[in-house]
């Protein structure tokens, strides 16, 4: 049977599982019934695998015809926190809970190059890694911890992204992510009454010199060339009108791609927040909480996917990444690991607008599973050829 009829007579099946997927959102190590429909899948293509409980993930074992090179793929399983508003038919029916960053669609992709694979063994191993909690709490660790990477020569992942068009994968080698940090700003300030401000220190008032001072970080300390974002996302302070407030919170990301500026910037926050504090009598401190490392793909693994890419869509399909994302993955903990390429899979159907992943109302054409399955699936191969003839 060729690529094509396989495709086109499992998509049907992926359509199920990725609609099953998303009408019943779990959030990151509860993803309980999302693998109980990952692990009936797997038995129903006789595929073996290994499953590490609530909270852990599952790990699939293909074996080929002969003794060649172990390649990983994988998918992330949970959902985000929140409220969908696509209005689908199939839409979320967990409260506070959606997928709406096309991890449904991941799954699916694997489980369809999974019956790919199955059907036409390649001459090697094929590891899939479903993993938890991708969105928060670096599932990656969770299964590299639990031996999901033993004997694995490289990994392969990728992402939807309604930015680009279905038909179109993106490829590229070295850093396609931004390192994320989370920082947390804690004025302490002297309370008192709204209409008598002298005998008191205004933690809201050295919280707004905070929010805009640090974006000055990035406008006027970092070069334009090196790719940075600090964002304050969440501002905590006051009781009630006419209190002037003690106390303040802010909470905020940093992203960078290169080490040197985030240490700067990092180093610079501090400053800030101390400059402002003694400037207005206050007390200001700052935590920072180290988040994801950057995802760098490897040269030879990049060429790989490039290859396999190319016998998917073909050459018009082909899309460089030419500036680095300053989203987070934590598929680079599995980088710093073994080799590997993380690649993004164009999900736009032709005159939709771009909705931004995370969007509550944020939907995917599924078109895009033909081309996922069959991407997993050729990387996969042109992987084992590839490290076999190293090894021959």
């Amino acid at each position: 049977m060729s690529r094509l009829t396989l495709i086109e007579s499992i998509f049907p099946r992926m359509v199920e599982l990725r609609r099953t997927f998303h009408r019943y959102p779990e959030l990151a190590f509860e993803e309980e019934r999302t693998a109980l429909v990952i692990m009936e899948e797997l038995r129903r293509l006789d595929i073996p695998f290994e499953y590490g409980g609530v909270g852990g993930g599952i790990v699939g074992k293909i074996t080929g015809q002969d003794d060649g090179p172990t390649i990983a793929l994988r998918a992330d399983m949970d959902g985000l926190p929140g409220d969908e508003t696509t209005g689908l038919p199939f839409a979320s029916v967990n409260p506070g809970r959606m997928h709406a960053c096309g991890h449904d669609g991941h799954m699916s992709m694997l489980l369809g190059a999974a019956a790919m694979l199955k059907e036409n063994p390649p001459p090697g191993r094929v590891v899939l890694i479903f993993q938890p909690a991708e969105e928060r709490g670096g599932g990656a660790k969770v299964m590299i911890q639990s031996g999901a990477l033993d004997r694995v020569k490289a990994i392969f992942g990728g992402h939807v992204m309604r930015q680009f068009r279905v038909g179109e994968i993106m490829v590229a080698h070295g850093t396609i992510t931004a390192q994320s940090d989370k920082f947390t700003i804690r004025i302490r300030g002297r309370g008192g009454h709204g209409a008598r401000p002298h005998e008191a220190v205004d933690a809201v008032v050295v919280a707004g010199l905070l929010i805009m001072a640090v974006q000055t970080l990035v406008s006027r300390e970092i070069s334009p060339f090196h790719p940075s974002v600090v964002t304050i996302g969440q501002v905590q302070a006051g009781t009630a009108a006419n209190v002037i407030a003690e106390h303040a919170i802010l909470q905020g990301t940093i992203r960078t791609t290169e080490r040197p500026v985030r240490r700067h910037i990092i180093e610079g926050l501090k400053r800030i927040a101390k400059a402002t504090g003694a400037l207005h009598n206050a007390v200001v401190d700052v935590e920072i909480s180290e988040g994801y490392p950057p995802v760098v793909n490897t040269q030879q693994e990049a060429e790989i996917a490039r290859l396999a890419a190319l016998k998917v869509v073909g050459q018009q399909g082909l899309v460089p990444i030419d500036n680095p994302s300053m989203g987070a993955e934590d598929f680079a903990y599995y980088l710093k690991q073994i080799p590997g390429c993380y690649v993004r899979f164009g999900a736009r159907r032709e005159g939709w607008e771009n909705i931004p992943l995370h969007s509550p109302a944020f939907d995917f054409d599924e078109e895009a599973l033909k081309v996922g399955a069959a991407f997993f699936d050729e990387v996969a191969r042109e992987a084992i050829r590839a490290y076999a003839q190293e090894e021959s």
